[in-house]
């Protein structure tokens, strides 16, 4: 498992396609504060959940100079329908080989169900406009997740 990121940490630098197949990298918002999600899957009722919560307060975020980045390991043709079927507007990005995800700490041993399994732990990030880790939360929850950072980051 990958060691999990403290703030102070320089974010592990990515360019990942996005649900078009554009590459995004998080250098492209280099001056403005990035929040990373890490997801397991698009389609699926808590990542359902957690996306529509984020398009929901991205004109709050935005305005307070914070842009929105959510990565799953889901092929870009996948997102594309879960930005469309969702109407969402985070820039959504695929991570097929999750190694983005394990640069983050956010892929590896988790409880599930009782049972431990390897899979994506969700995480969020906020990176500052220096590309450093202002804040790191592991294992969130899908609901509820949004409000607490917006009240966390004191928007």
């Amino acid at each position: 498992m990958s060691e999990r990121l403290e703030p102070g940490d320089t974010a592990p630098a990515f360019t990942l396609p996005d649900a078009d197949g554009k590459d995004v990298s998080l250098s492209d918002h280099k001056g403005r504060k990035v929040i990373v999600y890490f997801y397991p899957a698009a389609l699926t009722p808590g990542c359902t959940k957690q996306a529509c919560d984020f398009t929901d307060n991205l004109e709050l975020l935005a305005g307070a100079g914070y842009d929105v980045i959510g990565v799953s390991p889901d092929k870009p043709e996948k997102l594309a329908k879960f930005r469309d079927q969702e109407s969402l507007k985070v820039t959504l990005v695929a991570d097929p080989s999750k190694a983005v995800l394990e640069a983050y700490g956010a892929f590896g041993e988790k409880q599930m169900y009782g049972k431990t399994v390897t899979g994506v732990i969700r995480s969020t990030f906020v990176v500052d406009e220096e590309g450093r880790i202002e804040r790191a939360f592991y294992n969130v929850r899908a609901t509820g997740h949004v409000a607490k950072i917006i009240k966390d980051l004191g928007i």
